[in-house]
């Protein structure tokens, strides 16, 4: 019997009631399960219509090659020459394999001794431009590049009488200055909530600059633009675009605002209008800070460097070469310290009046330095670094750590209020207060609020607090 569709001998053979043909049962369910019908008239045709048909079974024979010794030794010649030319081409790939392998490790090892070369060139490129720079338009004078800038270079008498008459008036009068009656007490700070929200389209803004009063605040954009926004008229009153790249820091001088810039350039400006450009930094200009004076402020950059300008002059007083490039600066509150951090996370504080090294705090983190801010009593000075959740409060008597705060959130703004009670940190999520009572010896936190805030500052007589979110949104809180 054979199957009517393969036309071999069926291993379960059935019968169609309607043909009589015999088909391979799997076949031919196969074929009635797609079509209904039988194959050989076309008929309709279900599986009750087979019939299973009864024989005996069959065993295959064995192929002609496998019946005699001399069939077989010669299958087991052809396997073994099919193996061999299989391993011969296994062989031939791993070769060539091996081959392409050498190449792309030689080409890699190549890659990186280029690679490692031109760091090592980039490093010393930058490290001899960090030492000698040359100036671009340099205020009042009106040079183009043309002058060399000197290292170093000493501050005037006059400079230097002033900066000394500002230091004994403030320190004099330090220690004996009294908490003002409408000072915010901590019980107040407690029941601060955002009361307001105001959009300033400032969607890069890193920081934020409050005025003497504590009524105005300084913020800048990565597209060049700044803002001041008005505290009690709840408003920018200013916004504007100085031109000089992204906006990295900015600082309040007397009535004027100074920025520092990615390009370099330190910008002072009235109202939102640039007055003057300095051109002194060989790279970004990281941070500025306002001498207590009000006529001189710093500013410090990627080329180790920091620069004291006068304002009243529109000069460079000074520029001094560190062995770092420096993140953010502030002055003592007497004015006769600057405190620079650094990327490695440490502070260097710099005798403003020799402009030399007094003390360095070592790193409390491996990490750059986001923020300083000195404490009104003089003796304290807060840090805080890149990505750390603490902040680092050390003693200037001692030299050293004094303590370390826990705020809970990547700290990226702190700021002592002015009679030095209260230590405000933010980060990306949440804004603290810290308070530290005499009498006690002892830290608290009166407040902590979930505000998504880049920087934060203190409103006048601390009633309230101004946070710089990520969105580039204000955020005023109080009671």
């Amino acid at each position: 019997m054979l199957c009517a569709i393969s036309g071999e001998s069926p291993q379960q053979p059935v019968a169609s009631r309607n043909s009589g043909n015999v088909f391979e049962k799997r076949l031919i369910e196969a074929y009635i399960s797609e079509n209904g019908t039988d194959p050989v008239n076309g008929e309709e045709l279900t599986t009750d219509d087979l019939i299973e048909l009864k024989q005996a079974r069959a065993v295959k024979p064995r192929p002609p090659t496998l019946t005699s010794i001399p069939a077989l030794l010669s299958t087991f010649q052809n396997e073994w020459d099919a193996v061999v030319l299989e391993t011969y081409q296994l062989k031939q790939q791993l070769a060539e394999t091996r081959q392409e392998l050498s190449t792309a490790l030689y080409y890699n090892d190549s890659a990186q001794r280029v690679i490692s070369r031109l760091q090592k060139e980039r490093d010393d490129a930058r490290a001899a431009l960090s030492r000698v720079t040359v100036s671009g338009t340099n205020g009042a004078n009106g040079t183009h590049g043309d002058s060399m800038q000197v290292d170093e270079e000493g501050l005037s008498e006059s400079v230097l009488a002033r900066i000394e008459a500002t230091q004994q008036k403030l320190s004099a009068t330090r220690r004996k200055r009294p908490v003002p009656p409408e000072w915010a007490s901590g019980e107040s700070i407690a029941t601060y909530e955002v009361k307001e929200t105001i959009e300033s389209s400032f969607t890069g803004a890193k920081s934020l600059a409050v005025d003497f009063s504590g009524d105005f605040f300084l913020c800048g954009d990565s597209d060049g633009g700044m803002g001041i926004y008005d505290l009690k008229n709840g408003s920018f009153t200013t916004k504007s675009n100085l031109g000089a790249g992204a906006v990295l820091d900015g600082t309040w001088v007397r009535d004027k605002t100074a920025v520092a810039t990615s390009s370099g350039a330190v910008v002072l400006a009235l109202e939102g209008s640039a007055e003057q450009k300095w051109h002194q930094h060989a790279g970004a200009a990281t941070a500025v800070a306002a001498h207590p004076c009000g006529d001189i402020f710093a500013s410090v950059g990627v080329d180790k460097s920091y620069v004291l300008y006068d304002v009243q002059s529109g000069s460079v007083l000074t520029q001094v070469y560190t062995d770092s490039e420096l993140t953010s600066v502030t002055f003592h509150p007497d004015g006769h310290l600057l405190a620079l951090g650094t990327a490695s996370g440490s502070i260097k504080l710099y005798d403003v009046k020799t402009s030399q090294i007094a003390h360095t705090f070592p790193a409390a983190a491996n990490a750059p330095i986001s923020s300083l801010s000195f404490s009104e009593n003089g003796t304290w000075l807060a840090s805080a670094h890149d990505g750390q959740t603490s902040v680092t409060i050390w003693d200037l008597r001692k030299l050293s750590q004094l303590t370390s705060l826990e705020i809970g959130t990547a700290v990226s703004g702190i700021a002592w209020d002015y009679t030095g009670q209260y230590l405000a940190a933010c980060g990306a999520g949440a804004v603290v207060v810290s308070a530290y009572d005499k009498k006690a010896k002892a830290w608290s936190e009166p407040l902590r609020k979930a505000v998504n805030a880049m920087d934060v500052k203190w409103g006048a007589n601390a009633q309230s607090l101004v946070a710089l979110t990520n969105e580039g949104a204000v955020d005023v809180l109080r009671a």
